[in-house]
């Protein structure tokens, strides 16, 4: 029971913070955009809901001084730092690969798609998803039959 309390505590918190992504795109582009819900980017950041909502889960219901706390902990830093370096990085590389590709391509045919340019967060996005994650997740805990 506890197990399946810490991944459905987690999974509510990744879907909370998908689902928060389309009304917040509409406000900042005034347009629906249903696909956010799945997909990687945006505000807020669903892997840093999910990953912080996972080390909380497993905190309450198993304990903040077990190792699989300090396992989740390490995770969901690596994952956390990845969202606001690598993969940030790797999107502002795919948008400039973009822009040489379309130069590129006015010159001359060649078919090549293009490459996605929301990979990561801005830390704003990653705190708000954290924030997301650990709210939902402390929530349901608190309904949680124990």
């Amino acid at each position: 029971m506890k197990a399946y309390g810490i991944l459905v505590s987690a999974m509510i918190g990744w879907l909370i913070a998908g689902l928060l992504k389309v009304p917040i795109y509409k406000i900042t582009h005034k347009k629906w955009k249903w696909s956010l819900v799945f997909s990687t980017g945006g505000m807020p950041s669903t892997h840093s809901a999910f990953v912080s909502g996972i080390a909380l889960a497993v905190g309450l219901f198993s304990g903040f001084s077990t190792p699989e706390f300090a396992v989740a902990f390490a995770l969901s830093a690596i994952v956390v730092s990845d969202a606001v370096g690598v993969r940030r990085q790797a999107g502002f590389h795919a948008e400039r690969i973009n822009l040489i590709l379309n130069e590129v391509l006015k010159r001359k045919q060649i078919s090549e798609s293009q490459l996605k340019e929301v990979l990561g967060h801005t830390p704003f996005e990653v705190t708000a998803g954290v924030a997301v994650g650990m709210i939902s997740v402390f929530l349901i805990w608190l309904i949680w039959p124990r």
